[in-house]
């Protein structure tokens, strides 16, 4: 169980440094001319920063939580699981809105302004910040 619940903690670190970093692209690519270097450089960033950490660490972090919960490491009905299930579900709704994201960059289709990416950049910090708290205070 201790593996596992190792390799969760480091894939939803993986997968949090990856929600955090990519917003903070979108605010500079933002005010890139769209063809510059700049730009063509912050695709292929992105790009990779989604496919190569982003994606696989979501996956593993659900892989590894649903192994504790499946395997019965995790009581089901407790109430801070369900708070923090929610929330991995909304972190995962973030994730999606920064894939779309990313493809329209790499179309240089972006219609957002520099200030909307700020305020998306601040989301998975604050569901992550509520994910700890349920989990090592176990409030419910």
């Amino acid at each position: 169980m201790e593996w596992v619940k190792a390799l969760h903690v480091i894939s939803v670190i993986a997968w949090m440094a990856g929600m955090l970093y990519l917003p903070r692209l979108f605010v500079y690519h933002s005010v890139a001319e769209i063809g510059s270097v700049q730009s063509e450089t912050f695709k292929v960033m992105e790009r990779r920063l989604l496919r190569g950490i982003i994606n696989p660490a979501m996956i593993a972090s659900y892989v590894f939580g649903f192994w504790m919960v499946f395997a019965g490491w995790v009581d089901i009905s407790a109430g801070w699981l369900h708070l923090k299930l929610a929330m991995v579900l909304l972190l995962t709704v973030c994730h999606g809105v920064l894939a779309k994201h990313t493809k329209l960059f790499a179309q240089d289709k972006n219609t957002k302004p520099q200030k909307f990416f700020r305020i998306i950049n601040e989301v998975p910090t604050v569901l992550m910040i509520i994910i700890v708290i349920a989990v090592v205070v176990k409030p419910f």
